[in-house]
């Protein structure tokens, strides 16, 4: 490459959206920038109780703005703004929104503006835990498998379930509710200046993952499938897509008006949008049977395969298996679990309650320097939690924990679950409950591996990306030793951003394919845990009692 030629890369997650301003010629970052959702932060339109979680329009518009502007001025301004060429975006998912027909989300038109049904419905909100039991029950009743590419089991994270219970859930947008579109899929054609929802390039990764749709079926299953469901679902096939697009394709060109907004030149192309997760795993520089894990508030574990390996089989209780969602022309394997970094936070959530609520009516000190002292406490409670766990002994009667304090993603999706932990006595402290916590996480992360294992493909090999993977060397430790298998942490911070941007190197045509834009970008790895042998039968007991905790929760809920 003769020329400067930059990319940007945006990644929205949970919390928060990152940008990347990064050089297709070698992935060398310029400049980085984070933006937090100020609804979110406030939590405003949540209800943790009633599983509910929407996240705002404007969040997301105002954290693109301020992310892209804030790197390209931090990168050196008018001269970098020049030399990009594309821009490509991850999101999480599902996390669909209700938009009119010009595709415009409902909660940016009047009268919507506080509804939280008119918002983005988040990857974690289980709201739609009763659609998706209707659905699963309801694809038994025909010939075709419908349910067959995601893992037989469709979750009330998905796309489907949450539709069907806003639909029920709210008159209001139902009348308003056109079309029914994922984040990855908005953002573009919010870039290219989209004015009709019928022209929105729908993601491959989204659409099969999520969505049902497939090549075999033809696209979408037939409006008869939804319409025998529930009357409320007639006439959405036909409102929303047909066609996919796989992430090496682009969107369209920047619109004017953002060109205008952000600085940037007309000309640039938009890539098609994709998971974070699936980004991020290319990021992350993923290779064949390597199971590449994004570990943060929950985990996404990707993996993919050669189609011609593929053929027959069909994975029982993943999510899903998709041609072309990862890296376009190999099958994209997707897991996970609905509860990682959000089960550490949970605990730190509780043991800083005295801080929170107690702290400020202080006597002895002011609400300033209550506040602060609070924040740092709470900012070092998960290291200081790790390192004391490091240094306890090993202890087969020690406290156990099941991770589903969100439910089970993977394997076979049930968000009707609830964590427990047992062995609990008055010699149970912070510490040892950490443990216990953590122990639980890294048994479901086995699971993933023997589902995959047991189906027929193989896990050759371990990838962490994600901030969990980045902070906690005493969480990956205790990983590596309980699947008794090496992981290797990639040394991009923001490696679901570096992903967006490889693929948005690609669809520019710096490169002709993602896999050499992989080769070309990518860093490379910068740590690596290697299981301690002399634990691998201590690991293989307790994974053992794990299991059986398991069992007996799934069925004391079921039998309730």
């Amino acid at each position: 490459m003769s020329k400067d030629q930059f990319v940007i890369g945006v990644d929205y997650g949970t919390d928060s959206v990152r940008a990347v301003v990064v050089d297709a010629k070698n992935g060398n970052e310029l400049a980085s920038s984070v933006f937090l959702y100020q609804r979110w932060q406030q939590g405003l339109y949540c209800d943790a109780g009633q599983n509910q979680f929407r996240q705002h329009p404007l969040d997301y518009v105002e954290g693109l703005e301020f992310t892209i502007k804030d790197c390209i001025n931090k990168a050196g301004g008018a001269s970098v703004a020049a030399a990009v060429k594309a821009i490509s975006v991850d999101t999480t998912g599902s996390t669909p929104v209700a938009v009119n027909e010009q595709g415009v989300p409902l909660a940016l038109l009047p009268g919507f503006e506080q509804n939280p049904n008119a918002m983005f419905v988040l990857w974690k909100d289980h709201t739609g835990v009763k659609e998706a039991a209707e659905l699963n029950s309801h694809a038994g009743k025909f010939d075709t498998n419908y349910l067959c590419y995601v893992g037989g089991i469709y979750s009330s994270e998905w796309f489907w379930a949450k539709l069907l219970h806003i639909l029920r859930a709210d008159e209001k947008v139902r009348d308003a509710c056109y079309s029914w579109v994922e984040h990855c899929d908005w953002i573009p054609f919010l870039l290219t200046g989209g004015k009709n929802a019928g022209d929105i390039k729908r993601g491959r990764c989204s659409a099969g993952h999520k969505a049902l749709w497939a090549a075999d079926f033809g696209g979408l299953p037939p409006d008869a499938f939804f319409l025998s469901l529930d009357p409320l679902l007639n006439g959405f096939t036909s409102r929303l897509f047909k066609e996919t697009y796989t992430s090496d394709q682009p969107a369209g060109t920047l619109s004017a008006e953002w060109a205008g907004r952000l600085g940037l030149n007309m000309d640039m192309v938009i890539g098609v949008g994709a998971f974070d997760a699936h980004m991020g795993a290319v990021g992350g520089q993923i290779e064949p049977y390597h199971l590449s894990k994004v570990m943060g508030t929950s985990t996404c574990d990707m993996l993919v395969a050669p189609k011609a390996d593929m053929q027959g089989k069909l994975i029982k209780g993943i999510c899903g298996q998709v041609d072309g969602s990862v890296i376009p022309g190999m099958m994209g394997l997707e897991a996970g679990q609905s509860a990682f970094g959000d089960t550490y936070a949970w605990f730190r959530n509780i043991l800083s309650w005295p801080l929170n609520q107690l702290l400020k009516e202080s006597s002895l000190i002011d609400a300033k320097t209550a506040d602060a002292l609070g924040a740092e406490i709470a900012a070092k409670i998960i290291s200081e939690l790790s390192r004391q766990a490091a240094l306890l002994p090993l202890d087969e009667n020690a406290e156990l924990s099941v991770d589903w304090l969100n439910g089970r993603r993977t394997p076979d999706a049930s968000q009707l679950l609830k964590s427990a932990i047992t062995g609990l006595s008055l010699g149970s402290d912070a510490p040892r409950i950490f443990r216990a916590l953590a122990e639980g996480t890294c048994f479901g992360a086995k699971s993933i591996v023997d589902r995959f294992n047991n189906e027929g493909v193989p896990v050759k090999g371990l990838i962490g990306i994600g901030g969990v993977a980045k902070k906690s060397p005493y969480i990956m430790q205790l990983m590596a030793d309980v699947i008794q298998m090496p992981i290797r942490i990639h040394q991009f911070e923001h490696t679901c951003a570096l992903g967006a941007a490889m693929f948005a190197a690609t669809v520019a045509g710096i490169y002709p394919n993602v896999e050499e834009a992989m080769a070309a970008m990518g860093g490379g790895f910068d740590v690596e845990y290697k299981p301690n042998k002399g634990n691998a039968e201590f690991y293989a007991k307790r994974y053992q009692e794990y299991q059986k905790l398991g069992e007996f929760v799934e069925g004391s809920i079921k039998g309730s």
